[in-house]
């Protein structure tokens, strides 16, 4: 059995309830009373936790106008990295603010960082764990930086193969750091179904012996319920008040009604996924004498002998069970039986 881990106040892992993490990423769109209110209405739509995330764009990239710089297709084609970052960004001045309203409504929150600077002011501030971002996994100084605060680790593994995945666990155990889970993740924007792979998250949770999840940026719900069944212990969802509030994630957010319902249907598949079992659950006892035995089909005279045309398994249970339906033909009846009884042993010779 995979070990938990604990995040905050909660356990992560089997046999505790999925961690559901609400991204705010870029859909504040520059206004601190609507990143505010995501807080609000992610704590209503049944998220544990708010995410936001920690750079700036001198620490994403520079400000350069080489074709290196812009995005070639996609979401963002065209952008250059060093506008978006700054169009896309959380002032670091805001985030007291953010983590303090966080708390104070009862929502765990959690940022990722970019670069040691934003690793330091988060220490400043408090935070309690931290996301390694998908296009982050191959900085392994970064890692092992973020490692060493002996903090929980989130990490996504979208574009990383084994290998790079391998070098980032064994980069944060060599800090001595092993409260971490994995995110099964498909850094596209939005991520099509055809590419989650969600099995997946079965493998990395029997390589790695951790917790895993899923970082969803596919539309709609479909992808997180499959990765719940496939065992996802956390799911990170990109989030926003509208998407009608222009913003560089709006696109491949959710909206509060739709995230409230993908939480429903989380909770639901956690209870129909349930535990190994073959027994009968107490709705199911009511069904069972609608299950076949065997019926005196045809009057039934005393000695005279059980036939195909006089007995057979039909519906509902309440006689001998279907199985001795061979071994009681040819035998004799003890006395009169009429049609539409269910046959007893006391009834064969």
């Amino acid at each position: 059995m995979l070990r938990s881990i604990k995040f905050g106040n909660r356990q992560i892992g089997e046999g505790h309830p999925c961690y559901i993490i609400a991204e705010m990423s870029a859909n504040h769109a520059g206004d601190l009373d609507r990143a505010i209110q995501i807080i609000h209405k992610a704590k209503e739509s049944g998220a544990d936790c708010i995410k936001i995330q920690t750079y700036t764009p001198d620490t994403m990239t520079i400000n350069c106008d080489k074709d290196y710089f812009y995005i070639g297709g996609g979401t963002w084609e065209g952008e250059n990295l060093y506008n978006l970052y700054q169009r896309a960004s959380t002032p670091w001045d805001w985030h007291k603010k953010l983590k303090e309203e966080a708390e104070r409504i009862g929502i765990d929150f959690l940022s990722t960082p970019f670069d040691k600077t934003a690793v330091d002011f988060l220490e400043d501030l408090g935070v309690e764990f931290y996301k390694i971002a998908s296009f982050e996994i191959t900085d392994i100084p970064l890692i092992r930086y973020i490692a060493s605060k002996k903090k929980p680790i989130i990490m996504s593994t979208g574009m990383a193969t084994l290998g790079e995945i391998e070098g980032a666990v064994k980069t944060a155990k060599s800090q001595g750091n092993t409260n971490f889970c994995i995110l099964k993740c498909s850094s596209a924007y939005p991520a099509l179904v055809d590419d989650l792979n969600l099995i997946t998250i079965r493998n990395l949770a029997e390589t790695f012996g951790v917790p895993v999840g899923f970082s969803d940026h596919s539309l709609g719900s479909v992808g997180t319920i499959t990765a719940i069944a496939m065992g996802a212990k956390v799911i990170e969802k990109h989030f926003c008040l509208s998407r009608d509030v222009k913003s560089p994630d709006a696109c491949f957010s959710m909206e509060p009604k739709e995230f409230k319902c993908m939480v429903q249907d989380i909770r639901l598949s956690e209870k129909a996924i349930g535990t190994v079992n073959y027994g009968i659950s107490q709705r199911e006892e009511t069904s069972r004498i609608f299950r076949r035995s065997i019926f005196v089909t045809a009057d039934i005279k005393k000695n005279e002998y059980f036939t195909e045309k006089n007995i057979r398994v039909i519906r509902p249970a309440h006689g001998i069970a279907p199985k001795y339906y061979s071994n009681i033909l040819g035998k004799k009846a003890t006395r009169d039986i009429g049609y539409g009884t269910p046959l007893e042993w006391a009834m064969i010779e």
